[in-house]
């Protein structure tokens, strides 16, 4: 019997039944390579909408379709056996009816095999998240700052850090909440709101740049391996420096091909008895 069929998959609920209970533990993925090297040491694997930027080179989240991001949902399925995937539905897909919504989320669940969706917006897409999961659609709401709203935010800015802001993130979560959202995403809002929030509502909080009274964590994986250049934000870890290996990885390549040194003679066919 291989491993995949004896390894169970993070499922949904599962996911949904560690509020209070375990710690998530969550990063992106864009591609096979990477899902298979965090595939044994997370909860779920969210394909994000980020891909824009970092597997194209954009400056926002929104050029990204909902074609694109299956076709990397795909990927990181097919080179995984025990996260959860999570793909985000892109900009322009879900916001202009629940209908629409549906029928792009299906398309991104039946072709890249992933488990969930993940919809950015406040309480007015409440109603959206309630359609898609009536119709077996898992979903994960993200509130707070959301990257596909940068034009009306005025760029990437810290929300929640007024009794105003605040209060209308609460309601946010709140609805999302109601909709039969599985779990919700809080990105950069003040660590005492996300505490707030965590403490109010009955599914899991998934903090980034949030607070660590959330249920879970979540990074993209290029920044917190040192691959994003210089300008990564405020609320990511640098655990490794990735860029710098890699750059001496590739010079020492560089140079043994230069030098003749690459490749050898065990690195050919037809010679000798190999």
């Amino acid at each position: 019997m291989s491993v995949e069929s004896i390894t169970k998959r993070v499922t949904v609920p599962e996911i949904r039944s560690k509020k209070s209970v375990q710690k998530i533990v969550a990063l992106t993925a864009y591609s096979s390579s990477m899902a298979r090297i965090i595939d044994d040491y997370v909860d779920f694997i969210l394909v994000g909408d980020s891909t824009a930027m970092v597997a194209y080179g954009h400056k926002n989240t929104l050029s990204i379709t909902v074609d694109q991001l299956a076709a990397h949902g795909a990927g990181v399925v097919n080179a995984t056996r025990h996260a959860c995937v999570v793909v985000d539905m892109p900009f322009g897909s879900y916001q202009e009816s629940a209908e629409l919504a549906f029928r792009h989320a299906a398309r991104m669940l039946a072709v890249s095999g992933a488990s969930a969706v993940k919809i950015e917006g406040g309480e007015a897409l409440a109603p959206t998240v309630r359609f898609l999961v009536d119709r077996g659609i898992p979903v994960i709401a993200h509130v707070g700052l959301m990257p596909q709203y940068m034009n009306t935010m005025g760029g990437f800015k810290a929300q929640g850090l007024t009794e105003e802001s605040a209060s209308q993130i609460v309601d946010d979560a709140l609805a999302h909440e109601l909709a039969g959202a599985c779990a919700l995403v809080l990105e950069g809002i003040s660590e005492s709101l996300a505490r707030k929030i965590t403490s109010l509502i009955s599914i899991p909080t998934i903090g980034i740049g949030a607070s660590p009274a959330c249920d879970g964590q979540i990074l993209v994986s290029e920044d917190m391996l040192g691959l994003s250049g210089e300008r990564v934000p405020r609320f990511v870890k640098k655990y490794l420096d990735g860029e710098q290996l890699i750059r001496l990885a590739v010079e020492q390549f560089a140079n043994e091909v230069r030098s003749e040194k690459f490749p050898e003679e065990s690195h050919c066919f037809g010679i000798g008895t190999s």
